[in-house]
């Protein structure tokens, strides 16, 4: 069977785009490899009408619905390579499989890679956060503290205090500019500039942090900027050209979704600067309602 299109990511972007086809009564089929890169976090937070749901309880609610659409097929497992020939764009699966499409819409999310720490990956999504708007709530009046890895972690620290009092740590790398101190000033965020070498705490909880020095200071959730890399290599086999985005590469797309490789469409935080469910999501409706009516005016 040559589908309509094929999606390649089965989380908050990919769904959404596959709804907007699957309602066009396109055939389609969605193929998921079943690690989200929200899979560490608890709970999913400003996500309007699922606020506080588990992130899997979303999309196996998301899956289900799209079940009953007749169109709609699911494949679960995972896509390693893509290529285009003779007109149609050609997945194949890592058991040697091969699926063919007219579209395909790359939903593949982004990896992140923490700072070179021990303890920061079994706390991450819990109590090693990236996204104030998405957890900071839940954290609220407690010693919060950002660990500098990024030149726009100062400016996270200049939102934090919003949340609970703050301390901004330079890590010995990031030192604030003139501006940016005085600002975080104004906030009253502490600068400390004794890099952080150890998390107190049994995990997933933090304590305390510990400093290179020998002090310790209470810190009950840690914001850090990771870096990002594309989840899936099918992007880069494809040709498709990358942005530089503000903690990696972002795939290179319109306001249309589309990439620089006709026939193939973009949605996700690999294809958008900022993450959020809620941005995701959108990007998927904005992909799957293009690629319909790319199909129509072919």
């Amino acid at each position: 069977m040559i589908y309509d299109a094929i999606i390649v990511g089965g989380s908050f972007a990919g769904l959404s785009a596959a709804m907007q086809l699957a309602r066009a009564r396109r055939r389609i089929l969605v193929i998921d490899g079943g690690l989200p890169r929200n899979r560490f976090a608890v709970h999913a937070h400003g996500f309007l009408g699922q606020d506080g749901k588990p992130p899997r309880d979303i999309l196996l609610e998301a899956r289900d619905q799209l079940a009953h659409y007749p169109t709609v097929k699911f494949l679960d497992g995972q896509a390693v390579g893509a290529c285009e020939h003779a007109g149609q764009l050609h997945v194949t699966m890592a058991d040697g499989h091969e699926v063919q499409g007219r579209r395909l819409i790359l939903a593949i999310g982004l990896r992140d890679e923490l700072p070179a720490m021990a303890g920061l990956q079994e706390r991450w999504g819990q109590t090693v956060l990236h996204c104030p708007y998405c957890h900071g709530y839940e954290m609220a009046g407690r010693p919060l503290g950002v660990m500098a890895a990024h030149p726009l972690s100062a400016h996270q620290a200049m939102l934090l205090p919003d949340w609970g009092p703050t301390t901004y740590f330079t890590q010995g790398e990031f030192e604030p500019d003139a501006e940016q101190a005085a600002r975080l000033e104004k906030r009253g965020v502490r600068i400390e500039r004794t890099p952080i070498v150890e998390l107190m705490g049994t995990a997933p909880a933090l304590d305390a942090v510990k400093l290179a020095d020998g002090r310790r200071m209470a810190v009950h959730a840690l914001f850090v900027a990771s870096k990002t890399h594309m989840a899936s290599p099918l992007a880069m086999q494809l040709g498709c050209a990358f942005d530089d985005g503000p903690m990696g590469p972002v795939i290179r797309s319109d306001e249309f979704r589309q990439t620089t490789v006709p026939g193939v469409y973009a949605a996700g935080d690999a294809a958008i600067p900022m993450s959020n469910a809620t941005l995701a999501s959108a990007s998927g409706v904005m992909a799957g309602v293009c690629v319909h009516r790319s199909l129509v005016m072919e």
